[in-house]
């Protein structure tokens, strides 16, 4: 009995039917070129911006018993402060500029989904199953990250395990895919070279030859735009999506480029002229709450307590510190209060001890 029958479906599933000259393996392999320096800064960032999250502390963690598989060997620095701005602001730029070429390399390995009959053989099985997890595990990740930049969560899990966790499962399915597809890069481009493509205009511009499992069109429409145009439009948006984000991570005047910023391009002046993630009265903090009865208390060898008119009769420091957020923008302000050493000296802590801060929240 045969597992699929020997007539193939229409539609998507005719070669006849993906028309565009400009699919090939030279397209596919320069997209993915281009594409996968930014997936190892953002790979690279993340991994880097769960460490600052110090996951040791267990509850920081989104690895389940960070006693029985913990990878972070190091601890994150704390000089200098603006470090995490840094990395979390390539983080969400590189990502963000990541996305067009992203979403022109699954346009340009299309037809690879739609292939008859699915199953050829075990390293057809392999491919295939990696191809899948590469296209669902680049969306899931590309697209929630996206939605979390704009601090909107229209989902009922949590993001930042479920971010972190499609991570890996999107890098494992890309190294497994690189390996696959290493021998077709080097043929691509040694046939056609890295950049001669992007030499041809718009006349010149042609298929490349069809071979079998191939992307390149059995039977190519005319061009309508060159391979030089196609990948020149790619890099424009991405080049203005990383401007874009560099705006709300750089900050200042850069700010007016960050039109995608979830709270505009000019979050407001004075003290508070910076954006406001959650209102007290979202994340449920009542006047109650910080009124006369709140209290800081500080547990060491002794524990003590003081209220805010306590705190601001002690000796002050006023700092320049920036704020620097997971949605990758940050701002630099002024901060006034109680220096933590003096805090701990009060309970009795020895100096270089830890100290474990919980909000109200």
């Amino acid at each position: 009995m045969k597992l699929y029958p020997d007539r193939r479906p229409g539609g998507p599933f005719d070669p006849e039917s993906w028309r565009s000259p400009l699919r090939g393996p030279w397209l596919a392999s320069f997209l993915g070129s281009a594409l996968l320096p930014l997936i190892v800064i953002c790979a690279a960032t993340g991994f880097l911006s769960q460490a600052a999250y110090n996951p040791n502390l267990g509850d920081n963690s989104v690895l389940p018993g960070s006693g029985v598989f913990n990878p972070y060997f190091f601890n994150w620095p704390t000089s200098p402060s603006w470090l995490y701005a840094v990395t979390q602001g390539l983080h969400v730029g590189c990502g963000l500029a990541a996305i067009p070429i992203l979403l022109a390399k699954l346009w340009s390995a299309m037809p690879k989904l739609f292939e008859w009959p699915p199953i050829r053989s075990i390293a057809h099985v392999i491919e295939r199953v990696s191809l899948a997890l590469l296209v669902g595990g680049s969306i899931f990740v590309f697209f929630t990250g996206v939605f979390n930049i704009q601090v909107y969560y229209p989902w009922p899990f949590d993001f930042v395990s479920a971010h972190y966790y499609g991570a890996i499962v999107f890098l494992g399915a890309l190294i497994l895919h690189i390996a696959i597809k290493i021998p077709v890069v080097r043929r691509a481009f040694r046939e056609q070279g890295v950049t001669k493509p992007l030499r041809d205009d718009l006349a010149h511009t042609e298929a490349e030859p069809a071979r079998e499992e191939s992307t390149a069109p059995v039977a190519p429409a005319g061009p309508t735009i060159s391979r030089r145009g196609f990948v020149g439009a790619v890099g424009l948006a991405s080049l203005g999506l990383g401007v874009m984000a560099a705006g709300q991570s750089i900050g200042g005047p850069f700010r007016k480029l960050a039109v995608l910023a979830p709270r505009g391009e000019n979050p407001g002046s004075g003290p508070n002229g910076f954006q406001i993630n959650k209102t007290a009265d979202a994340a449920g903090i009542m006047t109650k709450d910080t009124g006369s009865a709140w209290r800081l208390k500080l547990e060491g060898s002794r524990t003590v307590e003081l209220s805010r008119d306590e705190l601001l009769a002690m000796d002050l420091s006023t700092q320049e510190l920036p704020i620097a957020c997971v949605e990758g923008w940050s701002t630099t302000q002024q901060w006034t209060g109680v220096p933590l050493r003096d805090l701990a000296a009060l309970a009795g802590a020895p100096d270089g001890a830890d100290a474990l801060v919980e909000s109200i929240q």
